[in-house]
């Protein structure tokens, strides 16, 4: 997860807990109705977190994909500018060793 998810996954859980425990604290209602009250907000709690997991994770894979996917394009066309200029690196060696071959024969005259 990034540092910016990572941050609001730990505000969001704490600010779930505090409020739970202020909840406690100033309940007007019974043990019994307090936690009920309790155990419902932290059910509700867990499914927001899971859902906010599960939606950072499927972002991630997303934006995982498209790097990978750029990653390969770009590496295809830097492969592909490689081989040209491998092909003109031997061309133009090839034309330098003619060209020593015409001196070297005109030497040996």
């Amino acid at each position: 997860m990034s540092n910016d998810s990572g941050n609001v996954l730990l505000a969001v859980i704490t600010g779930a807990i505090l409020g739970v425990g202020a909840g406690i604290l100033y309940a007007p209602a019974k043990g019994e109705k307090t936690r009920k009250k309790i155990k419902k907000n932290a059910l509700k709690t867990k499914d927001d977190i899971s859902h906010r997991i599960s939606q950072a994770t499927d972002e991630l894979t997303k934006t995982a994909e498209e790097k990978k996917v750029d990653f390969e394009l770009k590496l295809e066309d830097t492969i592909s500018n490689m081989s040209y200029k491998a092909d003109d690196i031997i061309m133009s060696l090839e034309n330098k060793l003619a060209e020593l071959k015409k001196k070297n024969a005109q030497l040996q005259k």
